[in-house]
């Protein structure tokens, strides 16, 4: 990449609100049903068919405003947007433009190269969702296009960036970023092959200290956070050898192949002015109440920044640690309820990210499939630490905690785990390994420090893994030493 020019970019990310409805009428928004099944007169955009306001995508669209600090308005409004594609009945879109719900907040974001930086918001507004184009129903039929009219009328909020990420990796970043908290919130489910979250990037570059912004190229509905990397980093490349070669960027709607790896020309960008905005006559202004705002701050969860923060800074994890324990909702409930319970924040959070997630991501499960709760993990946890079992015998009683419903504590009576603490019968096992390994002992007592693993090894293999590590050493040191 040119380092003569400067990349801009901003972002629109269409997010699906999870509402069990369409966000004007009452049908469903269950994805994978038989095309047009979720259909009706109002998302059909039938003659005489009116809209009604669905009050939970409002409390979605709030609550993603005061997540990522927009400011909510008082009073917004639904206006038509006027444009005609074959999966869009009524040849306008609801949308909100002049007024939109939420304005003027912000995102924070973290990059290898950037560092910290603080990406403008400038608009939340709510709208409507169009169908889906099919082109061909089986291979052969590329000819034939169908109009799959269930995803029409699906509420979605839009979330608009200002143009102030400079590279696709602060792309990602923000993307992620906005992704994670609105999963949280339970606003999305966040499924992006299912086009439930997705964004257009608005790209564009200019030469270094030049203030006006170049023409910008808009990289439509790109669903993946690989593909928006890949898709962006090759728009850059296309402007700047444009440029180079005394051509002109055009401002255009691109769709990015990802088979490809590269963007093609899909049709001339349109304006604000081209889409004729109005007030939609059959939707009254939506009014909001500083009460009805204040309660979806009080309700809000711990959002996964602030969650990073407290793991790392009240209970000593790692950044590293706690990205990852922060990076579910459900994850991090799971930590704080085996912390609540076992105050020792740096284990728990080993045996978790260690034992219990390579053990779902084995079965390509999540943690809510996870069979050992924290109160069974903690009662496992508590036998380490007491010293009735060893670190390495607990890897035996979570296999069992995995595979059954019985407590730690039963598992290690009916398995006979217990550690072996009684100095006597370990060192009568030491004795007897000692003298029938007389060479390494020569080998010990001449320097070579090494072979204490040896037999450390012998007395651990010989007591079944049960003798305590601990008193095992000690002893040891003591007879090799003579």
């Amino acid at each position: 990449m040119s380092s003569k020019y400067e990349v801009v970019i901003g972002l629109e990310v269409h997010v699906q609100m999870t509402t069990k409805t369409k966000i004007f009428c009452g049908c469903s928004t269950e994805f994978g049903a038989e095309p047009n099944s979720h259909t009706c007169p109002v998302c059909l955009g039938l003659p005489g068919a009116l809209p009604v306001l669905n009050k939970q995508a409002v409390e979605y669209a709030i609550r993603t405003g005061v997540a990522t600090g927009c400011q909510i308005a008082p009073k917004s409004v639904f206006d038509r947007k006027n444009y005609f594609y074959p999966d869009l009945p009524k040849g306008y879109q609801i949308s909100q433009f002049g007024l939109p719900i939420c304005e003027h907040g912000h995102l924070d974001i973290e990059t290898e190269q950037g560092g910290k930086k603080r990406v403008g918001i400038t608009r939340i507004h709510m709208e409507e969702d169009a169908g889906k184009s099919m082109h061909g129903d089986r291979p052969g039929t590329e000819s034939y296009s169908f109009v799959d009219l269930n995803r029409a009328c699906t509420p979605l909020v839009e979330v608009v960036s200002e143009p102030e990420m400079s590279s696709a990796e602060e792309a990602v970043a923000y993307m992620k970023a906005l992704h994670q908290i609105v999963v949280y919130l339970g606003v999305c489910d966040g499924n992006m092959d299912q086009g439930s979250f997705r964004c257009d990037a608005n790209v564009s570059v200019r030469p270094w200290g030049q203030k006006e912004l170049g023409t910008r190229a808009e990289l439509k509905n790109i669903n993946s956070f690989r593909f928006v990397k890949q898709a962006i980093e090759y728009e850059v490349e296309r402007q700047i050898d444009l440029i180079e070669d005394g051509g002109k960027v055009v401002q255009e709607t691109r769709l990015y192949d990802s088979v490809k790896g590269t963007t093609r020309s899909m049709r001339g960008k349109e304006e604000a002015h081209d889409y004729r905005y109005f007030p939609d006559p059959d939707l009254v202004p939506l009014v909001v109440s500083e009460d009805w705002v204040a309660r979806v701050k009080s309700e809000l969860p711990e959002l996964p920044q602030a969650k990073r923060l407290r793991f790392a800074e009240q209970l000593g994890l790692s950044e590293y640690d706690a990205d990852v324990l922060s990076s579910e909702r459900a994850l991090a409930e799971y930590f704080d309820a085996l912390v609540a319970l076992h105050n020792e924040p740096k284990i728990c959070a080993n045996w978790i990210m260690g034992e219990i997630l390579g053990a779902l991501k084995e079965k390509g499960q999540g943690i809510e499939s996870c069979p050992v709760s924290p109160e069974r993990l903690a009662g496992m946890l508590a036998r380490i630490k007491d010293g009735t079992i060893s670190g390495k015998i607990a890897k035996t009683v979570f296999q069992h905690l995995w595979e059954s419903e019985k407590s730690a504590d039963a598992i290690i009576e009916e398995q006979g785990l217990k550690q072996v603490t009684d100095t006597g019968a370990i060192e009568a096992i030491i004795d007897e390994i000692v003298a029938a390994n007389m060479d390494q002992v020569e080998q010990f007592r001449a320097g070579k420090d090494k072979v204490l693993g040896f037999f450390v090894g012998q007395v651990m293999k010989a007591s079944k893994g049960k003798a305590n590590p601990g008193a095992v050493n000690k002893l040891l040191m003591q007879k090799l030493k003579g």
